[in-house]
């Protein structure tokens, strides 16, 4: 069966939740308004794409790759990005609702967040080294045994993670945060 492949093409207000997008190779497309909720996306590779106010809650990302792709107001719930093609994965995330999400053992090292809630989002295991979480919401995301060594975090809320099952060498974080790393202790801290 011959794989789809498109280049430089805009893909507006499309409807992927019964017939998905056909598996193959998308080089510099833009993706704006559609709906991928509840459908797949196996073994497409994006490369140099952009994701703009579109729905893939829920969407099956089996073998799929995204290399230097940007996802803005996007809606993104339970994704199982570890279920991703982690060869040459690269993505940026601009006020995205990520929430539910699993980035489960997956490489983020440098990739940027910004401005996006990512409730209960599953971290465990994941290389956060370097990356930034701008003003991302993280409240009950899980963070065990993850390299957040350099991450910065600094205007990120509600995350809690315990730094003795966690590398976090250098991470940079405000002081409201620090103190959240004592929240394991039950500690009454006053102000």
């Amino acid at each position: 069966m011959k794989k789809t492949i498109e280049q430089d093409a805009l893909f507006e207000k499309q409807d992927y939740t019964v017939a998905f997008l056909p598996a193959g190779e998308y080089d510099n497309c833009v993706f704006k308004a559609c709906d991928f909720s509840n459908g797949e996306l196996r073994d497409c590779v994006f490369i140099d794409c952009e994701f703009t106010d579109c729905n893939l809650s829920m969407v099956k990302l089996g073998g799929t790759s995204f290399r230097d792709v940007r996802f803005a107001d996007c809606k993104m719930l339970g994704l199982q990005f570890d279920s991703c093609n982690q060869f040459g994965l690269s993505f940026g995330f601009v006020n995205c609702q990520l929430s539910f999400a699993s980035f489960y053992t997956t490489k983020l090292k440098k990739m940027r967040f910004s401005q996006c809630v990512m409730h209960e989002t599953d971290f465990s295991e994941a290389d956060l080294s370097q990356a930034v979480l701008e003003e991302c919401d993280l409240t009950g995301a899980v963070f065990n045994y993850t390299n957040l060594e350099g991450c910065d975090l600094r205007t990120a809320v509600g995350y809690s993670f315990d730094p003795e099952e966690n590398r976090v060498k250098g991470a940079r974080l405000s002081a409201e945060g620090a103190l959240r790393l004592l929240d394991k202790y039950k500690l009454n801290i006053e102000m």
